[in-house]
Parts: structure tokens; sequence; C-alpha cells
């Protein structure tokens, strides 16, 4: 049986942290920036960890 592939988009958008949980970045922050407070913008700049609900997933698309 052949070796399984990485998905290509998840190692791009994921990282996997020293202590095994899988940290991720914000979403809404490519485009129409204007129309948001600059509060938002300063909460949308920290990365978080992947809710333990969709870990699963993660870890099966990085080959983990």
């Amino acid at each position: 049986m052949p070796k399984m592939k990485t998905h290509s988009s998840a190692k791009k958008r994921f990282k996997l942290t020293g202590s095994g949980k899988i940290k991720r970045n914000s979403a809404y922050t490519s485009h129409m920036m204007r129309n948001k407070s600059k509060k938002a913008k300063l909460k949308l700049r920290h990365s978080s960890i992947v809710s333990k609900g969709d870990e699963k997933r993660m870890k099966l698309l990085l080959c983990i």
C-alpha cells in the first residue's frame, strides 16, 4: 500500500504545537478590512487552537 500524502492546503494553513495541538490563523482577514473596527482587526491578528471537534479531521489531513 502506498504512503499517505499530506493534504497540500492543510500543511500551509495549520501548524503543530509542541504539545500536539493544531494552531490556525483567523479567518476574515484577506479583504474588506476598512469595514471592520480597529478592535476587530486587532483580535483577528492572533492565531488560535483548532477546536477539539475538528482536531481529529485536521490530523487526518496532516497525516499525524
